[in-house]
């Protein structure tokens, strides 16, 4: 690895952060925006990600805009891109060991910095950086892989994942609770990929078991068809539950999750907007390394990892229930081995166990 540059040097005017991956990466990229803006406030910070996951960065403060690109795009559509940004910034992040996100920061940046596996045929990839930071894929936690970035520049890492929204967000919240008073309790049943899902009839017993308790019970979920009709077949079998999936934004949904008193979902990126909200937050997690992934509690230091690799456990305002299995976590997609594959573990996770652990988490008989 080269030196890093001091925090004594020019500071940078205007710095690109790269992050080509899910939308979840994208909102775990945010600690390490906000530690760039703290430490040079008068930085235009530009962020570059796949197309559709831009959203979790709507109404960012600490961005000047965000640059989106295909992810299935072809070399030439990258190559034309990267032709407009060529030499644009002082300063270029990557925070993901790809080809692509290491090419863009190396061309887009006078002064290039990368997480890069540390490995022989990634040697390539450590000519084009100025300077390159070992990635562990295994035993440090996203937001500390992309914070260990502000300690090669010298700058203090701040462990904060940012959530915001716009105004008309939240006055569509507000449109759609309406004048209701009672409690909000939050269920994300969708995750994007079937390997991640827990049971319906779950997410029933919950549902039910929270109005019971006298919450209002609100689903959240995106506009596709198949996940309408699993929050609307949920909402059918609890009566007085408040299907939302499809009419919020992300922006609309991190609105919607600051107004909960509790939150509960699977490994999803909304699941990482309700921790970072500082709301009670219970984390379904199967097939998924914790230590990687688990959501990323609100008051945690950049010191240490949140979560152990086995076993339930709570850090802060987040509480994470693993699957029942001793596979768990086995890494994979599912048992099937690919996206749309069940995951046994969360299949035998029990709705009488999870009400247990809600029950303890908000104190109530």
């Amino acid at each position: 690895m080269s030196a890093g540059p001091s925090s004594a040097d020019a500071p940078p005017r205007h710095i690109l952060v790269v992050v080509t991956r899910r939308i979840g990466d994208v909102l775990l990229a945010t600690p390490l925006i906000r530690s760039l803006k703290q430490a040079w406030p008068g930085a235009r910070i530009d962020a570059l990600v796949f197309a559709g996951t831009q959203g979790v960065l709507k109404g960012n403060p600490d961005l000047n805009q965000v640059l989106t690109i295909a992810g299935g795009a072809a070399v030439t559509t990258s190559l034309a891109l990267l032709a407009r940004l060529f030499r644009r910034y002082d300063l270029a992040l990557s925070l993901v060991p790809s080809d692509r996100s290491t090419l863009c920061a190396a061309l887009a940046g006078r002064r290039s910095v990368g997480l890069l596996a540390d490995q022989p045929d990634q040697a390539w990839k450590k000519k084009l950086l100025g300077q390159w930071v070992p990635f562990d894929s295994n035993d440090t936690h996203t937001v500390r892989a992309h914070l260990a970035l502000a300690v090669a520049l010298n700058i203090r890492p701040l462990p904060v994942v940012v959530t915001a929204w716009l105004a008309e967000d939240a006055d569509t919240v507000d449109t759609l609770l309406g004048e209701a008073q009672a409690p909000l309790a939050v269920l994300h049943p969708y995750p994007k990929f079937r390997y991640k899902m827990w049971h319906e009839e779950g997410w029933i017993a919950v549902a039910r078991w929270f109005n019971d308790k006298g919450f209002r019970v609100v689903l959240s979920g995106g506009p596709g068809t198949d996940e309408h009709a699993y929050a609307a077949s949920i909402a059918r079998d609890a009566p007085g539950t408040l299907n939302l999936a499809g009419q919020l934004s992300l922006g609309g949904t991190a609105a919607l999750l600051a107004r909960a008193k509790c939150y509960v979902g699977p490994d999803t990126s909304i699941t990482h907007l309700a921790a970072a909200s500082g709301v009670p937050t219970v984390a379904l997690f199967g097939p998924s390394d914790p230590v990687k992934w688990g959501p990323w509690p609100q008051q945690q230091p950049a010191t240490a990892n949140p979560w152990r690799r086995l076993g339930d456990q709570r850090q802060g305002n987040v509480l994470l229930i693993q699957g029942r299995a001793a596979c768990v976590p086995c890494k994979f997609e599912g048992c099937g081995r690919h996206l749309e594959s069940p995951s046994d573990c969360l299949q035998s996770l029990s709705a009488a166990l999870v009400v247990q652990k809600i029950r303890g988490l908000l104190g109530l008989t």
